[in-house]
């Protein structure tokens, strides 16, 4: 509660005074006019002049004056507050899940069904709560106003009212429980739901959901996951329904016993005519204005029970330490160890990396190679510090990376990821996401994109480097979608982000030619190579004929470097590495009529 105070007087100090004010005034407003209605009763009834009547008159006019304008500003100023507060927990939430230097959150499913709750909730769960409580003041107001007028009328009808709330309050807490957990059920549902959505409205998976025939197969999916949310929400209203079924029956018996109550009274001369509506108003008001109580209490509570799923995620310790005093990063000069490295993603999974021992020699290039699954991408993963060795260390020049700030760290680094980024945006603001220090800098941009190839290709565009490179959104001052990019197309403009990054000690390249035809393929190995040359690189590449030049090649099985050395060394060995480039080079064997081979272009 005070959280959510807290978040609403920083987003919006005068709009929540005043908000504040109008709903707390509105409490004491229906006590207000049930004593201005029994002045004016009991006057009339007794022969009061109008002079007499004019007072209570007055007052009930402009009462009823504030009644009606009241809810306007209130509305208004809630408005106010709420657009601020959810900009607030908004940025608050984002920054939050940015926070985590490394990619463990994000790979866990506990705490993704929890950022999900937090997303649909943040914006409107701070001023819910700020609201529930003003709301319970202005309740207690109300009853207490009313509470006084029934105990001077009846102090055991004040008593038998008050004892039926128990009951009442008991049941709401109960179901707002409920409540909650079906709201994180549900959330949990709709996220498997939302991918399923997601893969029939993505043009991406349009190809293969036609080609399969999996339309109708993944609409099931989204219908079965709808149907389960169905059902849990239909159970919680279900019991909802029943419980305050009971509820409103005991409020109308308690009601009922009043009104009899006051009627008998009144035959016997003990009430007034203004007396029996005070009392009806009296009765009617603690039991409404109870009733909201204990609604807005049973719903704070099951907003709190929300709000914690926001507070879990936004105060979540980061997934990986960072050193309070790091320390400074030097130039890279000897070069980057990877010692005894043991590495797996979770405790109940498989070794990825055992025992891992490698060097990065500073200047040079190290290509890597292995089967699917050797743990090379995880390697990576490591020396970008997004998850620490189970055991061991990577260190730089000496320095064990994390004593350092990963910041630091990932800005001496460039980087083209084998599961690289395309951003739905124009050309030159896809590239110049590689450095935003560079983000304005055309000069740089189409030079980066001309190593990697791309500069003729992004020029010739409708709008040139300003063509957004997507059809999912009409850009800015156009009529018209943006233009789409091949695959391969898409690769060089992700490796134009990594030669932005050109001034950086290490340069990685996790198959950087994967998705390019064998002309292009040959184009950019030797771009790359000019680009490597004199700095320290980590190659990584199915492709064998590609990394033949490093300086050095390492070959990784079962999460251990088995060989290392340069390719003529490699070969000569006759061990994995020469097993595998045989095998490469047998596919681009030509063979004559008997079939004896002709040429070997891989091995060539």
């Amino acid at each position: 509660m005070v959280t959510a105070f807290a978040l609403c007087v920083r987003a919006a100090p005068a709009a929540s005074a005043g908000y504040a004010v109008i709903t707390l005034s509105s409490g004491l407003t229906p006590v207000a006019v049930a004593w201005m209605t029994k002045l004016m009763l009991d006057g009339l009834t007794r022969g009061a002049d109008a002079g007499d009547l004019a007072v209570p008159a007055l007052g009930y006019v402009l009462i009823a004056t504030v009644v009606g304008l009241g809810p306007l500003f209130g509305r208004y100023l809630r408005g106010v507050v709420d657009r601020k507060v959810g900009l607030l927990t908004q940025d608050r939430l984002l920054t939050a899940v940015g926070r985590h230097p490394g990619l463990g959150r994000l790979e866990d499913a506990v705490f993704l069904d929890r950022l999900r709750v937090a997303q649909d909730v943040g914006r409107t769960v701070a001023g819910q709560l700020a609201d529930g409580v003003l709301t319970m003041a202005k309740s207690v107001l109300t009853v207490g106003g009313f509470l006084i007028s029934l105990v001077a009328i009846s102090p055991l009808m004040a008593l038998l009212v008050l004892a039926a709330g128990v009951p009442s309050l008991a049941a709401q807490l109960s179901l707002s429980r409920h409540y909650a957990r079906a709201v994180f059920a549900v959330g949990r549902i709709e996220r498997r739901e939302d991918f399923y959505t997601g893969l029939i409205a993505s043009a991406t998976a349009a190809k293969e959901i036609r080609l399969f025939g999996i339309g109708d197969f993944l609409r099931g999916r989204v219908l079965a996951e709808r149907r389960a949310a169905n059902a849990v929400t239909q159970a919680v209203e279900a019991r909802q329904t029943k419980v305050q079924s009971g509820l409103e029956l005991l409020t109308s018996l308690v009601s009922g016993a009043g009104l009899m109550w006051a009627v008998f009274a009144a035959t016997r001369g003990e009430l007034s005519v203004g007396g029996v509506t005070m009392f009806v108003a009296a009765v009617d008001g603690v039991q409404a204005s109870l009733g909201a109580l204990l609604l807005q209490i049973a719903a704070s509570q099951r907003t709190l029970l929300m709000f914690d799923h926001y507070l879990e995620v936004v105060e979540t310790e980061p997934d990986l330490p960072v050193a309070a005093d790091p320390v400074p990063l030097p130039r890279l000069e000897r070069g980057i160890e990877l010692r005894d490295v043991w590495f797996r993603y979770t405790d109940d999974q498989e070794w990825v990396l055992r025992g891992l021992d490698l060097f990065i020699p500073c200047g040079q290039s190290l290509a890597l190679v292995g089967l699917n699954g050797a743990g090379k991408s995880t390697l990576v993963k490591l020396l970008c510090r997004f998850y620490d060795p189970t055991r061991g260390a990577v260190l730089w020049d000496g320095v064990d990376v994390r004593d350092v700030d990963p910041a630091e760290l990932r800005e001496r680094i460039s980087t083209l990821f084998q599961d690289f980024q395309h951003y739905d945006m124009t050309a030159a603001e896809n590239i110049g996401l590689g450095d935003l220090r560079l983000f304005d800098r055309r000069d740089r941009i189409e030079a980066a994109a001309g190593k990697a190839g791309l500069h003729s290709k992004l020029a010739s565009l409708p709008d040139g480097y300003d063509t957004m490179l997507s059809r999912s959104f009409i850009p800015d001052g156009t009529s018209g979608p943006g233009t789409l990019l091949s695959g391969g197309q898409h690769q060089r403009l992700a490796l134009a982000r990594a030669f932005l990054r050109e001034e950086r000690d290490l340069m990685i390249l996790d198959e950087p030619s994967a998705g390019l035809d064998a002309e292009a393929e040959h184009e950019i190995h030797l771009t790359i190579g000019r680009h490597r040359a004199g700095r320290t690189s980590l190659l990584i590449s199915h492709r064998l004929s590609a990394v033949r030049d490093a300086h050095r090649i390492a070959v990784l099985d079962g999460g251990r470097v088995v060989e290392q050395g340069a390719h003529g060394e490699l070969l000569r060995v006759g061990g994995v590495y020469a097993r595998l480039f045989a095998l490469q080079a047998d596919g681009y064997q030509d063979t004559d009529a008997a079939g004896g081979p002709v040429t070997s272009v891989a091995a060539s």
